[in-house]
């Protein structure tokens, strides 16, 4: 059985003092089982505080993007090398947000991929299709092939260890949600394009969240669907009674 994984994803939000009261207010009371894993990806000036604050507890800190290169002349930008030596544990990949604005890649995801696993860090990899891909009926292959691209040259080991996170890009941040079978109908193609790159074997073990407008009122109903193993949350995440309440639905 495949554990939940709840990942909040704070985007460009908090300051310092408010990012060390939510985990005050959180680390203490994150489930102690295997059934669910709690991570909070925090913008890049936290990430040392908030490694050291959750030390000896269950939460996990991720970072929200990085660079795949070791090191260089890349002015503003964060290595692998470095999230490593502050004890992150997980990087947000590819993120709908990154790829808008950013220039972020199918080629520089899978890039991200492989660097993260070079250096012990579990990525997150975000895929998902637009309103207007979803409406041309483009949405199984574009997220197919941004799976396809996004695990390219890894290892069966590296991708049963991959989380990938589904997110519509329409439904990020609008209030508007997939509805849990067409969202787990998304992850279970997602599934299908793993096993078909790998083995059954594999792709049973991946790891699949489903992101986009979840809060406590549905996340339940998206975890009881058969191929959502979890969530990658933005607003909701923010309050620690809110994200607390995410992580007890991954025990249900």
């Amino acid at each position: 059985m495949r554990k939940k994984v709840i990942a909040g994803n704070w985007k460009m939000n908090k300051v310092l003092a408010e990012a060390n009261q939510f985990v005050d207010e959180v680390a203490s009371k994150v489930p102690e089982t295997d059934q669910v894993e709690a991570i909070v990806c925090a913008p890049f000036p936290y990430l040392s505080s908030l490694v050291e604050q959750t030390n000896g507890t269950k939460l996990k800190v991720a970072a929200q993007n990085m660079h795949f290169d070791d090191n260089g002349a890349y002015t503003g930008e964060v290595s692998p090398v470095m999230l490593k030596d502050l004890g992150v544990s997980h990087v947000v990949i590819g993120h709908s947000e990154r790829r808008e604005f950013f220039a972020e890649t199918d080629e520089t995801v899978n890039k991200k991929t492989h660097a993260a696993f070079n250096h012990g860090l579990t990525p997150i990899v975000c895929v998902g299709e637009t309103l207007e891909q979803r409406e041309a009926n483009e949405t199984m292959t574009l997220v197919g092939t941004q799976v396809e691209k996004a695990i390219e040259g890894l290892s069966d080991e590296q991708i049963a260890e991959t989380i990938v996170a589904y997110e519509p890009v329409w439904a990020i941040g609008t209030g508007k949600t997939a509805s849990s079978e067409d969202a787990n109908e998304v992850c279970a193609h997602i599934r299908q394009v793993i096993k078909k790159a790998t083995s059954e074997t594999i792709a049973e073990k991946v790891v699949i969240q489903y992101g986009g407008s979840v809060k406590p009122a549905n996340v339940e109903e998206l975890l009881s669907q058969s191929d959502i193993d979890g969530a990658l949350v933005g607003g909701a995440s923010l309050e620690a009674e809110s994200f607390l309440q995410l992580v007890e639905a991954g025990t249900k």
